[in-house]
């Protein structure tokens, strides 16, 4: 039997992970949230199906409130068997968002735990990895599912480090559930960078085992990973499918179209270049992860009354309560990007133990930690390198599969944030072995302190070389004069030299702490204690700038997070079955208006393809036949007197039979075509459906259809005609779902207008149904119920085997 007495430190650690992570979120505990303007969009897209599913029990996988209708696969749906999400539920036991700090803390100290990193040392190396900047700056916005991905990335390298230690039965354990839960935390992006992490320390290991003659031992390796990845997969079997399935109507898939709005020919595939690298690091602003507010920090810095902002504001003939307002969201920012909400701070007491570790460990772990954080800064870096161009970047972009389909590529610094972190703890823990000489230790701190004071007191020596000009100033300029921008200039060059003091006094303080250590002046414990107090404070102090008590709000505020207008109570009063447009705002970019109302628009980062073209071509434009055509009845719009709701008396309605079909060969022509048709008349059909669709019809003008049913998943309308018919629906076309059927049997359904759905009718009095029901949610469902059950085989026998190998020893 396992001695116990060895799980208590493990224990105690694990409660000081959850005392800080309620301590730095401890408005929790007043029963407050925290306000994610990213999660408060989600809500609103959401609503319906949560609603559907807490009024009767059933699961939709389709919402009618956003884009037309779309998929929920990526909307928080609930799938069968889903045990991998119930074992992340059960490991983010706290209140949201500390539930998140706490899994950073833990996938970090399991990853150093597999290093054979003393349990003390791994806590403060936890603390270092959680409190990073970016980490809590992405839960203060809300990037809930980005941090869920993240947290698991260190689970996932504890897996394949274990496995290339011979510990195979552990190591597959390991990386089966954390790469399970990092598939679950539905982060592809995030995913993908990991991804080629772990390539990069496949590599590393590949070239090692070659020199060492070890290569059968390495593949041997490899194919356990790959066994324990292919069991990942299955358990997120459904989820994976249901993505897949809908990535490819989505925009972030291969769109049907090979021109633009404007006619002219497409000359990108994916994501455009520009859409890539719009947020793209700067090669200077790299430091912030040193010197926070390098480059002035984020686009809206609190700089205070006592700024010279503040004075410049009050000369321009500002109310002091005005020019307050202001310095506290002052653009500090000049950096590259167009917006910043915080520097990616790392830590200057962490960086120092990065460097220190870089002259103390040999071997493998620091040449992949190394080249991994090289690759991730340079593709940080997008477009900025040589005259506005990365030749790395450009390689990713036209060769590496699947690096076009994501979008902001300076957030690829995540593996900084692990790299970093985890060799500067492996260093700690160096520093800490007796097998190294106090000699070879004093020459790499020596080394350390030199290169980073040097390059610190460098930044102080710089700071007359730069202009500290932003790249909004000259509208500032415009706006409020050449006062205002030198004054904001002053407070930038303050605040640099505010944070490179502030670096070079913790860096100092690792430095002393080192030495003291070294001259037998400080014991092992105060050592590791000293590093635990500084990174906190320097951390900490930082992360608080960012995201504190502020920015949490009592419950119902996120519960019921949208004001409800005029307009909406004056549209809600029509209890048939429409759509609505909100063009108060921007209104394919918000989720407001799915929370009240079945919408045009949504907030999504893949919405629905064809619905985006329809946009880009003619609804940004205001085509009224378009939107009448999508069924928008209504439209929410600003006025003098507010928001106010505006009917839409053309709007065609649920369904409406045609006189005539217009076949068009491509969906160049289908999507052109729509504006020279009279829509109301003539359904517009893609030849490829030519054999699924008769001829045979015979317009009737008493034709009456109506939908008398209505849900998520399913539609029903009453049809009756005295001659068959060409019905077309404002519903939007989603063949691996939606199944039609006439009088309860099934029948073809086909793509019109581009987006919408039609098929033929017979004459008589018929009831046509719509239902939602994907066949990809069955089918990944019974993999995810197989896989799971051998999992569940594999771990009680791998455990079994564990215990008794160690009671034999």
């Amino acid at each position: 039997m396992p001695d116990i007495k060895k799980f208590i430190p493990h224990l105690l650690v694990l409660a000081g992970f959850v005392v800080l992570s309620l301590f730095y979120f401890h408005p929790v505990l007043q029963g407050k949230e925290i306000y994610q303007s990213d999660i408060i969009q989600y809500i609103g897209m959401a609503k319906e199906q949560n609603d559907f599913r807490e009024q009767t029990g059933e699961e939709p996988y389709w919402t009618d409130s956003a884009f037309g209708g779309m998929p929920t696969f990526q909307l928080g749906a609930y799938y069968p068997h889903n045990y991998i999400k119930k074992l992340d539920s059960a490991l983010r036991f706290l209140p949201r968002p500390a539930d998140y700090l706490f899994l950073y803390f833990i996938g970090f100290y399991i990853l150093l735990l597999c290093l054979k990193i003393d349990y003390r040392v791994a806590f403060v190396g936890s603390l270092a990895f959680g409190f990073s900047t970016y980490l809590i700056i992405i839960l203060g916005i809300g990037h809930n599912a980005k941090a869920h991905a993240i947290a698991y990335m260190p689970v996932v390298l504890a897996g394949i480090i274990s496995i290339f230690r011979n510990r195979n039965v552990w190591g597959f354990l390991l990386l089966s559930v954390g790469m399970a839960l990092e598939i679950q935390a539905n982060h592809f992006q995030m995913t993908y960078y990991l991804l080629l992490l772990v390539i990069v320390l496949g590599i590393v290991y590949f070239i090692d085992a070659f020199k060492k003659a070890w290569i059968g031992n390495y593949f041997k390796s490899l194919g356990v990973m790959v066994l324990a990845v292919v069991l990942a997969l299955a358990m997120n079997a459904t989820s994976l499918l249901a993505t897949s399935e809908y990535a490819s109507y989505s925009t972030r898939g291969e769109s049907d179209l090979s021109i633009g709005p404007d006619g002219a020919a497409k000359t990108e595939s994916g994501l455009s270049y520009d859409y890539i690298t719009e947020y793209s690091y700067g090669i200077l602003e790299s430091f912030n992860l040193m010197v926070p507010r390098l480059l002035g920090g984020g686009s809206s810095e609190n700089i205070g009354s006592d700024s010279n902002l503040y004075d410049a504001i009050l000369k321009l003939g500002a109310a002091p309560a005005q020019a307050k307002d202001f310095a506290e969201s002052a653009p500090t920012y000049w950096g590259d990007q167009p917006f910043v909400g915080a520097p990616a701070y790392i830590g200057a007491s962490v960086i120092f133990l990065f460097i220190f570790a870089l002259f103390l460990i040999k071997g493998r772990l620091k040449w992949w930690v190394v080249s991994g954080s090289m690759l991730a800064l340079i593709l940080s870096w997008g477009k900025n390198w040589f005259a506005g161009s990365n030749p790395v970047t450009n390689i990713f972009i036209d060769y590496v599969p699947l690096y076009d389909k994501f979008r902001a590529v300076s957030s690829i610094q995540v593996l900084l944030e692990l790299c970093l972190p985890l060799l500067a703890i492996v260093g700690l823990h160096k520093l800490l072995s007796k097998k190294i000489s106090s000699e070879e230790k004093l020459k790499a701190l020596k080394y350390s302190g030199f290169i980073s004071g040097g390059l610190l007191i460098f930044f102080l020596l710089l700071s007359s070389v730069f202009d500290f000009a932003g790249a909004n100033d000259s509208l500032y300029r415009e706006q409020f004069g050449m006062d205002f921008i030198n004054a904001l200039k002053e407070d930038r060059k303050d605040i640099f030299f505010s944070d490179v003091m502030r670096s070079l006094l913790f860096t100092g303080i690792g430095v002393g702490l080192i030495w003291a250590y070294l001259k037998n002046k400080l014991q092992t414990n105060l050592l590791i204690a000293g590093f635990a107090v500084l990174i906190l404070v320097d951390l900490i102090g930082v992360d608080r700038r960012y995201v504190n008590s502020d920015d949490f709000v009592q419950s119902r505020k996120i519960n019921q997070p949208y004001e409800r207008y005029i307009a909406d109570d004056q549209i809600l009063e029509d209890t048939t079955h429409y759509r609505v447009f909100d063009v108060s705002g921007s209104p394919f970019n918000t989720g407001r208006t799915s929370y009240y109302h079945n919408a045009l628009g949504g907030y999504h980062a893949a919405k629905p393809g064809r619905i985006q073209d329809l946009f880009d071509f003619y609804i940004a434009k205001n085509d009224m036949e378009i939107l009448s055509m999508l069924n928008v009845k209504y439209f929410i719009v600003p006025t003098e007197n507010g928001v106010q709701a505006q009917q839409n008396p053309q709007a065609f309605g649920n369904a409406w039979a045609v006189q005539t079909i217009k076949w068009v060969d491509t969906q160049n022509e289908e999507i052109q075509i729509l504006k020279d048709v009279n829509l109301m008349n003539t359904a517009v059909v893609n030849s490829e459906f030519k054999d699924v669709v008769s001829n045979e019809f015979v317009y009737s003008s008493s034709t009456k259809i109506d939908l008398v049913s209505q849900k998520p998943n399913e539609l029903k309308y009453k049809y009756e005609a005295d001659t068959a018919q060409f019905i077309v629906f404002s519903e939007n076309y989603y063949q691996p779902g939606w199944q039609a059927y006439i009088d309860g049997k099934e029948v073809d359904h086909i793509q019109a207008n581009y987006t919408l759905r039609a098929m033929n009718v017979p004459a008589g009095n018929h009831e046509i149904t719509f239902k939602f029901e994907p066949q990809v949610v069955e089918t990944g469902s019974t993999i995810v119920l197989i896989s799971s059950i051998l999992f569940g085989l594999i771990l009680f026998g791998g455990l079994g085997y564990e215990l008794k190998n160690r009671d034999q020893i």
